[in-house]
């Protein structure tokens, strides 16, 4: 397969022709925040708004996801720009996501925790005032449970449901601030022909999704 070279924060690398900045920084230890991409897919879905990064020649910043690598490209992943745009969105997911480090089974594998620590973002920020949905948890499942205020909205348990196994128990509902994911008619995800994979909960890049059987760390 043809290659190109292109240059991410002062690094020359080779990718893939026709792949997108994301994964060709990624796949070479670049870390660009991200929330809502998955490799499998054959789009992105560029909905978290976290992985803005400045192309030389272009005037304003751009994402990862949907930006092709090109033959000589320079890119910068920590310019003022992207940074600010990347900070203001993961400022508007905390504050209508509910940060309790302490008692959540994903504290230490959460991407929001990972991406605040890159961004220099506290998890309690105070930059936009706290509006929190205080949805009920559905723990219906035997094998799961779904805390939807924890949720970022990114889609891959969707994806995963739909797309890999073909059952799409799992879909978006509503819209604005009360768009949220959810079953068909609203019932418990216990009640559904869900079979207890437990793909969605690898997927879930949050602790929205987490094993019944995973011990809570005590420190």
């Amino acid at each position: 397969m043809k290659t190109v070279s292109l240059i991410i924060d002062g690094k020359e690398i080779k990718a893939r022709e026709g792949e997108n900045v994301l994964w060709a920084a990624l796949d070479n230890g670049i870390y660009i925040p991200n929330l809502c991409a998955l490799r499998d897919a054959l789009s992105p879905a560029a909905s978290c708004r976290l992985c803005w990064v400045e192309v030389e020649g272009k005037k304003q910043p751009v994402t990862a996801c949907t930006q092709i690598v090109e033959q000589g490209m320079v890119v910068n992943t920590r310019g003022a720009g992207a940074l600010r745009l990347a900070r203001t969105a993961l400022g508007l997911l905390l504050a209508s996501n509910v940060v309790d480090c302490a008692h959540c089974l994903a504290s230490g594998s959460c991407e929001l925790q990972k991406i605040a620590a890159h961004l220099g973002v506290r998890l309690k920020t105070k930059r936009f005032r706290k509006i929190l949905r205080n949805l009920p948890i559905d723990s219906s499942n035997p094998v799961f449970t779904y805390d939807p205020n924890k949720c970022v909205l990114c889609g891959r348990c969707i994806w995963v449901c739909r797309e890999r196994l073909g059952i799409g128990v799992l879909g978006f509902a509503h819209r604005g601030f009360n768009r949220r994911v959810t079953t068909f008619g609203d019932e418990p995800i216990g009640e559904t022909r869900c079979g207890g994979c437990g793909d969605c909960v690898t997927a879930c890049p949050t602790g929205a999704l987490c094993f019944k059987d995973k011990p809570l760390d005590p420190g």
